[in-house]
């Protein structure tokens, strides 16, 4: 049974930073990842490949919408979804492939499957395909495991057209019409990246201001910002459902009245939050 120092159960920027840190300090040092690429969630489906989308989408939309006015012409100006979509994930392999080197820089065993305690001492390490499970010995565990897309359970999610953060970085196409659900940071970035490109976007949120869980004054610039590109927003709607005929989406919600409102599009995402990943760790 391998012996370790400090284990690290998780490899995105809070896992892979403080592994580095500890085999810097000369402790041995191991990091367990679940996913075939290191980088959890912020690397590969989060923070670097939806700025990716954003640059991209923001070079288009200023060729659109503000070259003229400087003097740059363009005809037949049009959107490649494909290759932002492939630049995009150049961009997130260059950084994945950055924190492999990085763990091989210095020392640190990367260890591939789903850790869990077996006490404070020993984990358990189930692999994700095929081979054994196996344990190791540690003498400190620093738990980074993350968090994971939050579910409404009455809302089925197929994942190809009621999507989640996941899935919205990688449609090829430009949606005719996207029903965001939640006016959070992940909604609006996503609403803003197809928005840029010609979408039809509607935001549905809960509550009655955007991003509402930071200063009202900056979910009410952004409401009057974001407004200026296309988007509509419906505050202080209760989502009721959301299900799928094809290729069309109908979202159901109730108006701050009490009211139905129903909206139809081609996709749905739904962005309402995270939860941790917690639940196959057996903290009890």
């Amino acid at each position: 049974m391998n012996q370790y120092d400090v284990t690290v159960i998780g490899s995105g920027p809070g896992g892979y930073v403080a592994a580095i840190r500890c085999a810097q300090l000369g402790l041995k040092t191991a990091l367990i990842e679940k996913y075939p690429t290191l980088g959890g969630t912020c690397l590969n489906v989060g923070c670097i490949p939806s700025k990716a989308l954003l640059d991209s989408t923001e070079h288009y939309h200023n060729a659109h919408t503000t070259f003229k006015e400087h003097g740059i012409e363009l005809e037949n100006l049009q959107v490649n979804m494909n290759q932002m979509i492939d630049r995009k994930n150049g961009v997130v392999k260059a950084n994945v492939d950055g924190i492999a080197y990085l763990m091989k820089k210095n020392k640190i065993d990367v260890l591939k499957g789903v850790g869990s305690f077996v006490d404070k001492n020993h984990l358990s390490i189930a692999p994700t395909e095929g081979g054994e499970t196996q344990q190791l010995e540690t003498k400190n565990v620093i738990i980074a495991t993350g968090s994971k897309p939050t579910v409404l359970p009455f809302i089925a999610q197929d994942k190809e057209r009621i999507i989640t953060s996941t899935e919205a970085l990688n449609i090829r196409e430009v949606p005719q019409h996207l029903i965001v659900i939640g006016g959070g940071v992940i909604g609006l970035e996503m609403a803003s990246v197809y928005a840029r490109v010609g979408a039809k976007v509607s935001v549905v949120e809960f509550t009655d201001s955007l991003i509402p869980t930071m200063d009202l004054a900056l979910g009410k610039e952004l409401k009057r910002i974001l407004g200026k590109i296309g988007i509509q927003f419906y505050l202080g709607h209760k989502v009721t459902g959301a299900t799928r005929d094809g290729d069309t989406v109908t979202v159901t919600a109730t108006t701050p009245k009490g009211d139905e409102l129903k909206l139809e599009g081609d996709y749905c995402l739904v962005a309402v939050g995270r939860a941790p990943y917690t639940a196959a760790l057996n903290l009890e």
